[in-house]
């Protein structure tokens, strides 16, 4: 087993080397999966992603806002069954604003300098992912949980 700072780094790795996370939200049971660019806090507590606010992903969370994020090193080929990992990230999100949208959309952009005019366009929302769990998977059948304290 490892130990909860192993974990740790292993999990700010795979977050800093990977850029799309797939992220699942739900409408009256019915699951609903969408492919996000986001960027994560330094102390794994907080990920961030754009979107325009008339989509089915930020209509499902304000609705709910439980939700799943899917982060995956996977590069389709057969070694990713014993070298790739994933991490599912459990938590809610929400739109933030003001001062707090300001730094955390800086960091953002600072990861997708690409994304500047789609993520301050008005129609967009910056929305923030509070990380409660990660679950991460190695080696195709590895499983661990890393906990965020409260």
């Amino acid at each position: 087993m490892e130990s909860r700072e192993g974990i740790q780094q292993v999990l700010r790795e795979l977050l800093s080397n990977q850029r799309l996370a797939v992220l699942s939200t739900h409408s009256t049971g019915q699951p609903y999966a969408s492919l996000v660019a986001f960027a994560c806090s330094d102390d794994l507590r907080f990920l961030y992603f754009v979107t325009p606010r008339t989509t089915r992903k930020f209509s499902n969370l304000q609705n709910d806002c439980r939700m799943a994020l899917l982060i995956s090193s996977s590069a389709n080929q057969a070694t990713d069954f014993h070298e790739a990992m994933a991490v599912t990230v459990v938590g809610s999100a929400g739109e933030i604003s003001g001062p707090e949208k300001e730094t955390a959309l800086n960091r953002y952009l600072e990861r997708h300098p690409y994304l500047e005019e789609f993520a301050r366009s008005p129609t967009c929302a910056f929305v923030k992912v509070n990380a409660r769990t990660y679950i991460l998977v190695k080696n195709f059948q590895h499983v661990m949980e890393f906990h965020l304290e409260p």
